[in-house]
């Protein structure tokens, strides 16, 4: 009995399961980062805790309410900022990418060093392109020749 079992998968495939990894892996990633430290969905649980417990002949002295809001809105500007660098750093690289549409590159897979002519491009916050039927991370290129 001789079972023939093709496990090689089309470049389309490759792309959608290479997202849809990435795309699992920030997620863990997020959900690993948010138990190291605190975020501002935390601190504001912990400052409505703190309004609900108070005591009423000692409430919270002002100057220590609007530092403590500052902080919070500090932090809320922080993440802001942290997700509109990671967006324009998705951009970059697939303006980067977009560059080699069409030129030869050279690049390393695994211990391989493959050569062809880049014919197509998927974005996202790590870039694929397609060279010989084949998609690869856009990190992989080692060189762009003429």
């Amino acid at each position: 009995m001789d079972l023939n079992i093709n496990t090689a998968m089309s470049g389309a495939d490759l792309a959608k399961t290479k997202q849809a990894v990435e795309s699992f892996n920030k997620t863990l990633e997020k959900g690993a980062s948010s138990s190291a430290s605190l975020g501002k969905d935390d601190f504001l649980k912990i400052l409505i805790t703190q309004l609900q417990h108070q005591d009423p002949t000692q409430p919270l002295e002002d100057k220590e309410f609007v530092s403590q809001m500052a902080q919070f809105s500090s932090l809320e500007q922080m993440t802001n900022m942290n997700q509109s660098f990671q967006q324009l750093s998705g951009v970059l690289s697939s303006s980067q990418a977009s560059q080699v549409l069409g030129r030869t590159v050279q690049l390393h897979d695994g211990d391989n060093l493959v050569s062809g002519v880049v014919s197509e491009i998927v974005r996202g916050q790590t870039p694929l392109i397609g060279v010989n039927g084949q998609y690869y991370d856009y990190d992989q290129v080692e060189k762009i020749l003429e």
